[in-house]
């Protein structure tokens, strides 16, 4: 027979049913698996009621329709199996008016298939019992809902984090009560997160599970699979992109189809290649600029004029490739560079960034393409005097300076025979010292050097330099040079 079709309606355990105390229900056969689950409440008084049962019903009868000499055939046996067949979930059998007693021979037969039987007794109507298991029915619904919603909740926060994946994977490890892991194109485990599985089939099953997703073209397909009790499902993150998310759960609950399916759409987004203009622009962009075409040249196929350069360092740990590619989609630009432990982006300037959880970010001036490699700088200074002054974000400032006033070619010749001296350490310590005021701990903190380090290295630059760096005019003269450099 073709399985049932159970209707969608969100299953009640029959143990929460029995547990009414209103309804008085006895269960007098049948197994009592906490397990069972009902998913609807059908009266029926035919003899073979099969063709009116979808399947996860507690069908329910009086017994109207048992001959006086049924208990002699075969008939409870017929009964019972067309019930089982059809996907029933359980029988209630009222007692009075029709029969004093449930018939011995239906009780012999529900333990035969297994079926579970419930006693129903005389003051409980099956509206009674309908109309509870829709109570139920509501009260798991809400559940569901709420569930859902708190995870969808918890899956976009987790999104929005500086390491976006292996967050986004613990959210959902936790809300199914398993693991969670990404695979890449090539079928290797990327990240994961939840507990490990014990049983070595169940891993391999759900890592082959997500090789047979890997290589579909389809951009919405799922696969679901369960290996040694373990239930697995697959949720294909793309077309063309070849990542899987792989889901292993000791049980399925209902909302779990629902929340995987957000943590794949979360997924997709994070690993996909954030785009604000076409691949390929941008190819013959780079192209153009490592074929020595000049940058102004090049910056209309990037699609704007006028740039920002953005230094980025995450919270506690170092920068990672997704989240870097999280980052530059959060700042509306796909223009991202990886370094060791800084994030550089760059920005069109009609997209202001604004500050990012879990961030610190230096952000330049607004400048033309022959300018970049001066807004580089402009953002890490930026960045440093963030992180020493613990703001999330920290923007150049872009008014004239008295220092505009001198030729550049004159500056920058003073500016080299004043700091001749120095060593480029020495240099960018008194710059970044000169820069916050001259305190020795936040100086220590935008180096990641001891503040110790710091006082021996300033006490060496006014050795070097033979001069007092107490003196105001001193430190003026010496950061205008800092700066031309």
């Amino acid at each position: 027979m073709p399985d049932p079709a159970v209707p969608p309606t969100p299953p009640v355990p029959l143990a929460s049913l029995l547990a009414r105390e209103d309804l008085a229900l006895r269960q007098i056969a049948g197994p009592a698996d906490p397990d069972i689950v009902i998913h609807w409440a059908h009266t029926s008084e035919m003899a073979d009621p099969y063709p009116y049962l979808l399947g996860g019903e507690l069908l329910l009868t009086a017994g109207v329709h048992i001959p006086e000499a049924a208990g002699s055939g075969t008939y409870f046996d017929d009964y019972v199996s067309r019930i089982v067949a059809a996907g029933g979930a359980a029988l209630g059998f009222g007692v009075a008016p029709v029969h004093d007693t449930v018939p011995r021979a239906l009780v012999a037969a529900c333990e035969a298939y297994e079926l579970p039987l419930l006693e129903v007794p005389p003051q409980t109507t099956f509206s009674g019992v309908a109309r509870a298991v829709w109570q139920l029915m509501a009260q798991a619904r809400t559940a569901e809902l709420r569930r859902v919603t708190e995870a969808q909740q918890s899956l976009a926060a987790a999104a929005s984090r500086p390491d976006p994946v292996p967050s986004v994977l613990r959210q959902l490890a936790r809300h199914v009560g398993g693991r969670a892991v990404l695979y890449g194109p090539d079928g290797t485990q990327i990240a994961a997160a939840g507990r490990e599985e014990r049983r070595g089939e169940a891993r391999e099953a759900l890592a082959g599970l997500a090789g047979v997703l890997a290589g579909r073209a389809s951009s919405a397909t799922t696969a679901t699979d369960t290996v040694a009790g373990t239930r697995l499902a697959a949720y294909s993150l793309g077309a063309g992109q070849g990542f899987v998310l792989g889901v292993a759960a000791p049980q399925r609950e209902p909302g779990d189809h629902t929340i995987a399916s957000v943590a794949a759409v979360l997924l997709a987004l994070l690993t996909g290649e954030h785009q604000s203009g076409t691949g390929a622009a941008r190819s013959a962009a780079l192209v153009r600029l490592l074929l020595g075409a000049a940058p102004e040249s090049v910056a209309p196929l990037l699609g704007g004029r006028r740039w920002l350069v953005v230094h980025a360092r995450p919270e506690g740990h170092a920068p990672d490739a997704v989240a870097a590619s999280a980052l530059g989609a959060a700042l509306g630009s796909p223009l991202v560079d990886l370094a060791r432990d800084v994030v550089r982006v760059l920005v069109p300037a009609d997209r202001e960034p604004a500050p990012q959880p879990g961030w610190t970010l230096g952000v330049s001036a607004a400048v033309g393409p022959d300018e970049w490699a001066s807004a580089d700088g402009q953002a890490a200074r930026a960045l440093a005097r963030a992180r020493a002054t613990r703001t999330p974000l920290v923007r150049h400032g872009a008014r004239p300076a008295l220092a505009d006033l001198v030729p550049e070619e004159e500056a920058e010749a003073h500016a080299r025979a004043l700091l001749a001296p120095l060593t480029p350490v020495l240099a960018e310590t008194l710059r970044t010292w000169l820069s916050l005021h001259g305190s020795w701990d936040r100086t220590a903190v935008a180096l990641a050097v001891h503040r110790n380090t710091v006082r021996q290295r300033i006490a060496r630059c006014a050795a070097l330099l033979e001069t007092d760096l107490d003196d105001p005019d001193v430190r003026m003269e010496l950061w205008f040079a800092l700066r031309r450099l």
